[in-house]
């Protein structure tokens, strides 16, 4: 029988080839983490195997980002598709820590040195402001894991505020012009609250509209109704990045006019061909538009559409059509969505390459418009 120390390694090679502590791999024994293929029942020395090398080395990955020891214990024994699921649990508590510490330390520094109170105020027309609210409300987040998109983030500029949703599948923004007082000011609106303001917005055609930004705390006047209501204390993502990542600082390679009455009835018709897929447990509807020889938009019809898998985000697909035109598979409902979002009898489709979103468009306002995000097919 071969001896045990040419076939294990002692706890002290395992602990030099992981770079985990000896302390650690005898923690992480106690914990039933990572247990020794054999302890001597003499000397109770701890011997491991080749094989566990690797998942020694795991091991200290997730320690050193701070996963929990259960968590730990759990991507040890699971398959790779389990870990990266407990991977990405664990960033998303990362973010909602950083978010955390990055709040309270802006409550320190105010203690240390208090700033006196400022505020900025709006005036707008509430018809505006109105279709601005309608133009995003639908890409607003419901992932109870994602706090930081369940709202609408209010971007206060010099000349007027910009209203920004996403729900990390599309994004939507749109422009309000304002007569603006005081220093420019970026707000994250709850869901809730807008939906209460966009209701305010319809009791009344007198204006304009009076909000007043104060900190996290709003107030909005119109004629002789009043909301307040405070911001939700998340940081929303840099919705510029995002929109320098979705549609680029260049023209889109193609711009498509639609009809969207039209559009609207082909994509709700009964008989209009579709790709059943699931995603998230869910049923899913996704359409495949196209060209005619006129360059005109169509839904190609079920004998070519292809036969794919199309991933896990269920929003957008762009590949060439053989016959040289273009395929775009699309999620059916965002799409409605969008459409109806945007308003008007036309709207422009863009699309620009393989891999592109899809930005819907109004054609005489390049302020609103909204980005359903790409997958490869």
């Amino acid at each position: 029988m071969p001896s045990v120390e040419s076939d294990l390694h002692s706890i002290g090679e395992l602990a030099r080839a992981s770079g985990l502590t000896v302390s650690a791999l005898r923690f992480y024994d106690s914990a039933g983490v990572l247990e020794p293929a054999l302890v001597d029942p003499v000397t109770g020395y701890r011997w491991y195997a080749d094989e566990q090398i690797a998942p020694a080395r795991l091991v200290a990955g997730l320690r050193r980002i701070g996963m929990p020891v259960p968590e730990i214990a759990a991507a040890v024994r699971a398959e790779p598709a389990t870990v990266h699921g407990l991977l990405d649990t664990h960033l998303r508590r990362l973010a909602d820590g950083f978010a955390d510490a990055h709040r309270e330390v802006t409550r320190l520094r105010a203690l240390v040195d208090p700033a006196p109170p400022t505020s900025t105020t709006l005036l707008l027309s509430p018809a505006e402001l109105a279709a601005a609210v309608d133009a995003v409300r639908f890409a607003v987040g419901a992932d109870p894991e994602l706090p930081m998109l369940s709202g609408v983030l209010l971007d206060v500029e010099a000349d007027g505020v910009r209203l920004v949703a996403t729900d990390r599948h599309r994004l939507a923004l749109a422009r309000a012009a304002a007569s603006v007082d005081g220093p420019p000011v970026r707000v994250f609106v709850g869901v809730d609250l807008v939906d209460r303001l966009r209701a305010l917005l319809d009791t009344s055609d007198a204006g304009p509209v009076l909000l007043t930004v104060s900190g996290t705390d709003l107030r909005v006047a119109l004629a002789d109704r009043t909301l307040t209501g405070t911001a939700l204390p998340y940081d929303f993502p840099d919705y510029r990045r995002l929109l320098r990542d979705a549609v680029g600082e260049r023209p889109a390679a193609l711009r498509i006019p639609v009809d969207v009455a039209a559009l609207r009835a082909a994509l709700t018709d009964p008989a209009a061909p579709t790709v059943p897929r699931e995603y998230g447990g869910r049923p899913l509807a996704v359409t495949v538009l196209g060209l005619d020889d006129r360059g005109d938009l169509r839904l190609l019809p079920a004998t070519d559409l292809p036969a794919t898998d199309l991933g896990e985000q269920p929003d957008l697909a762009v590949q060439p059509d053989p016959g040289g035109g273009l395929r775009v598979g699309v999620n059916r409902e965002y799409l409605l969505d969008a459409l109806d979002a945007a308003g008007g009898p036309q709207l422009v489709l863009e699309l620009d390459g393989p891999i592109a979103p899809l930005a819907v468009r109004r054609p005489d306002d390049a302020e609103t418009f909204s980005v359903l995000m790409p997958i490869r097919l």
